[in-house]
């Protein structure tokens, strides 16, 4: 397991053993995979299959696309969004979840690979075959007939907790396979609430108490800080204040280990203006990167056009 924050975003799925793999790499199972890798988990997305968001012609009513945007766009996004936050996205079906004795999953895959995971997010839209022997089925699915004729098999809602936990230790299920996203942007909104349990429950397996387990993910403008950035009895009187229960038993060694890293973890989700302002250039040139030439200097302004290639000939007579 990972554990605390891998700063290096790597998976070590190479070796065949992974924090937690999500099945299904559609809005849900993205951006569950989103939370737990940016947090630091080892996270392996196999996505390959029947896929529901396939169906649709063009997506019109995902927030953040005022004009839309094509499925396959969408796709390559979302899945280079997990990859920029250490994760790791496979082209493959997964064919069977089994648990292990000695803890966590083994999960199996069409081509081969046989993957171990203290955690799975079953986030699929249609198959569910992968989740069967896990427990009882009665309890685990339920059916319903599409308007077609089909009968279509998913995850009872009625067997998950709201943040998606099964009873099954570990198992986790999210989205439209559990009846919960039907549209895109509401699947994505559960994927990323059942990420978020994903963490909060490793956090409790490592001693972390509920005020320290709830783990977020957020950048404060680092002009919002009310104190000396240096003055570190005031950020440990921050951690006391907000994370420490009133009436606690807890030994002092963890405690002092645990505000450490929690005060660690308080200054780096800070960023100072010129931060902010690197990463949206860069968010921008990687945006227009993705864009197609002929398109952008169809959109430019031919004046604007003209300055630039006059100040790119005399750039090069300058050399």
């Amino acid at each position: 397991m990972a554990g605390e924050n891998n700063e290096e975003g790597e998976t070590s799925m190479s070796n065949g053993n992974v924090d937690v793999v999500v099945v299904g790499g559609g809005p849900a199972g993205s951006a569950a995979a989103l939370y737990t890798a940016q947090y630091g988990l080892d996270t392996v997305v196999f996505d390959r299959g029947k896929s529901a968001l396939s169906r649709c012609a063009y997506l019109e009513n995902y927030l953040g696309f005022p004009w839309g945007v094509d499925i396959q766009s969408f796709y390559e996004l979302i899945h280079e969004h997990v990859e920029e936050a250490g994760g790791t996205v496979v082209s493959d079906m997964v064919l069977s979840v089994d648990e292990r004795e000695a803890g966590g999953f083994r999960v199996e895959t069409q081509e081969g690979r046989t993957v171990d995971a203290d955690r799975v997010v079953a986030a699929t839209t249609y198959d569910r075959d992968y989740l069967e022997g896990l427990d009882d089925e009665d309890e685990m699915f339920e059916s319903h007939q599409h308007g077609d004729g089909d009968v279509h098999e998913h995850v009872s809602l009625d067997y998950v907790d709201e943040e998606g936990r099964a009873p099954v230790d570990g198992l986790y299920v999210a989205g439209a396979q559990v009846g919960r996203g039907t549209q895109a942007l509401t699947a994505a909104g559960n994927g990323m609430e059942v990420g978020t349990a994903v963490v909060v429950d490793v956090r409790r397996d490592q001693g972390y108490w509920e005020k320290v387990a709830a783990h977020r993910s957020w950048n404060w403008p680092r002009s919002t800080v009310d104190h000396d950035w240096d003055d570190e009895e005031a950020w440990n009187e921050r951690f006391r204040k907000h994370r420490v229960p009133a009436d606690h038993d807890i030994d002092p060694d963890r405690l002092r280990e645990v505000r450490e890293k929690d005060v660690k973890h308080m200054k780096t989700s800070y960023m100072d203006r010129g931060e902010a302002e690197r990463r949206e250039e860069r968010a921008k040139r990687r945006w227009a990167e993705r864009l197609d030439d002929e398109l952008l200097l169809d959109v430019l302004d031919d004046e604007r056009l003209r300055e630039y290639v006059q100040e790119l000939e005399e750039e090069n007579v300058a050399n």
